[in-house]
């Protein structure tokens, strides 16, 4: 019933009220990333479900109002802004960057419209959850560090270099893992070095971490930077590649085309939540084949999946909320978000999402890593 439920959804008739608005401020205009398109078909894939259920507010549609933030803080304050100014406008869904959601928190709040985060996992996006407007339903720097680090520790690999992009998400994961490594002195820090997004070379930074005694190296990048050094490690000696532990940025593009063969010759795990890879819920399937209905899927599945599962889950926690609420009223939307039970989720079981003292809808446990086989998909790692 699920499954026919999703696959109808895009062809049903919407409800006939006055629709209530979902903003996605997200990075269109960025060239490499496809987080973007993940958290937008997410988000598609929930309203298409609501609104085949009869919508919200006894039969009003939802209805998606898209912005492009290209990755730049400063515009995504301004989108914020805009987006703030409509009508029946009830939340704003973000996208991968954090540096663009740490600008927009304040600024959440002073217009009080609730900000939902499907992505974006710098610690400080939430911060105290207190009277805040942020909900998070995604991965947190201070989950991510430390699982790659233990993992690190469990191979034996007791002397991580750190190589961060120089932002506040790179800072935000350099706190982290100072914070983990402080409590478990058998791994230590061997040096740290960062790097400026578009590096056209991040070997000089790898070659320095190497010299300082790394034995692996820890990455906090995106796709366009953790290509770059993939690409890097294929021209040394295969002696001379670390292994590489990297933070999920890097699955926010098509990581396997923008690196090619070199891909097949690094030695990468990478942190996930969420996998549709061996998984047999039924709403995981469900949802993949409601995704067909909106435009072919390649051959290796959904680019960017956690985006798409958050988004899809974030969303639909954000519908059960309004009608919590009552109302498109934002103030009694974000309280709605701090009480609402939702049960039905496609990431995990979620209870109780979020409370007033936390507005994380996931936990560490989620956390697991993976790897990349030689078809390009991004397999959980055994």
């Amino acid at each position: 019933m699920l499954i026919d439920l999703l696959l109808g959804a895009l062809l049903a008739a919407t409800p006939t009220g006055a629709p209530v608005l979902v903003g996605l401020d997200l990075e269109f205009g960025h060239t490499t990333s496809t987080s973007d398109d993940a958290v937008k078909l997410g988000a598609q894939l929930a309203v298409a479900e609501v609104n085949a259920r009869g919508g919200v507010l006894g039969g009003r549609p939802l209805a998606l109002v898209e912005r492009d933030n290209r990755s730049n803080p400063a515009r995504g304050v301004e989108n914020l802004r805009e987006l703030a100014g409509l009508p029946e406008l009830v939340a704003v869904v973000g996208g991968k960057f954090s540096p663009v959601l740490m600008e927009q928190r304040p600024l959440a709040r002073a217009l009080a419209v609730p900000l939902l985060d499907p992505w974006a996992a710098a610690d400080d996006i939430i911060g105290g959850s207190a009277g805040s407007f942020v909900f998070r339903l995604s991965l947190k720097d201070s989950w991510a560090i430390p699982a790659l680090l233990r993992h690190a520790r469990d191979r034996g690999l007791r002397h991580v270099g750190l190589l961060l992009g120089n932002t506040a998400w790179g800072r935000s994961n350099e706190r982290a893992a100072r914070a983990w490594l402080a409590a478990h002195p058998e791994v230590t820090v061997a040096d740290v070095q960062w790097f400026n997004m578009g590096d056209a070379s991040l070997l000089p930074q790898y070659q320095a971490l190497r010299a300082a005694g790394a034995e692996a190296v820890l990455l906090v990048a995106n796709e366009q930077e953790g290509a770059t050094l993939v690409r890097d490690l294929a021209t040394i000696p295969p002696a001379e590649r670390l292994p590489v532990l990297a933070h999920w940025g890097i699955t926010g593009g098509d990581f396997p085309a923008l690196c090619g063969a070199a891909l097949q010759q690094a030695d990468l795990v990478v942190v996930q939540t969420f996998s549709f890879v061996g998984n047999r819920s039924p709403l995981a399937a469900a949802v993949l084949a409601a995704a067909r209905r909106h435009g072919p899927l390649a051959t290796q599945g959904l680019k960017s999946p956690v985006g798409v599962a958050q988004a899809y889950d974030l969303v639909r926690i954000l519908a059960r909320a309004v009608d919590l609420a009552g109302s498109t009223d934002r103030a009694r939307v974000r309280d709605a978000l701090e009480r609402v039970r939702f049960d039905e989720g496609l990431v995990r079981r979620y209870g109780q999402p979020f409370s007033p003292t936390r507005h994380e809808a996931l936990g560490p446990e989620d956390v697991f890593l993976a790897r990349w086989d030689a078809a390009g998909v991004l397999r959980p790692a055994r």
